[in-house]
């Protein structure tokens, strides 16, 4: 079970980010538009196929993710949650449509054909790599448990530069995280790690 102070810090923490700089990547701690579509693209390619497939957003933000997929995909149909109600009521805010719908939830509200998760591990604020660790494991039980084909996300990585890092930040050991699905969820894992990000993303096929 996640620790309610845990969640209650990274709402705080997202809510000041949307608040300040509203629906822009800034608005959920991204550095620009060209950064957060890099990393959409590898998310979608846990999707297989151009046929109608649901889809849910673990810590959607305004919807960003739903903007990507409808300029490359026709019929779908997409469930956000995040945490702070503000992301949520902004991410209303957008109008996107019957396709889309909103939750405030820090847990998938659904079972659907694929989950994501994009960006939801990086901040760990003054939590320590143990307790922001088992905070990971959780949600990619979750991310697991609501997916019927399969489920993608993204860490920072500990290959990053060691000059740049910063302690507020969580940087995952890809190598450990590609074990762990392997073992856990399933023996259809891909890693990739070669999208010139200091960042890393891993998809899991169910079959």
């Amino acid at each position: 079970m996640i620790d309610d102070d845990l969640l209650s810090s990274v709402s705080s923490y997202y809510t000041s980010k949307i608040t300040q700089y509203g629906c822009t990547p800034k608005g959920v701690d991204w550095n620009g538009i060209k950064g957060q579509d890099l990393r959409f693209e590898q998310l979608k390619k846990v999707i297989q196929g151009k046929d109608f497939f649901s889809i849910n957003d673990l810590g959607c933000g305004y919807g960003a993710l739903f903007q990507y997929l409808i300029k490359h995909y026709e019929d779908f149909s997409y469930q956000g949650t995040d945490v702070s109600a503000a992301m949520v009521s902004e991410a209303i805010g957008m109008n996107y449509g019957e396709r889309a719908k909103f939750k405030k939830s820090s847990n998938l509200v659904r079972i659907a054909d694929y989950s994501v998760a994009s960006g939801v591990f990086n901040v760990k604020l003054d939590q320590s790599n143990e307790t922001w660790g088992k905070f990971v494991l959780s949600v990619l039980d979750d991310l697991n448990n609501s997916s019927r084909i399969g489920f993608a996300f993204n860490c920072l990585t500990s290959y990053s530069d060691i000059e740049r890092m910063k302690d507020n930040l969580y940087y995952a050991n890809c190598l450990e995280y590609f074990d762990l699905c392997k073992k856990r969820y399933s023996r259809n894992v891909s890693l990739m790690h070669d999208y010139d990000l200091y960042e890393f993303t891993i998809i899991v096929r169910k079959f």
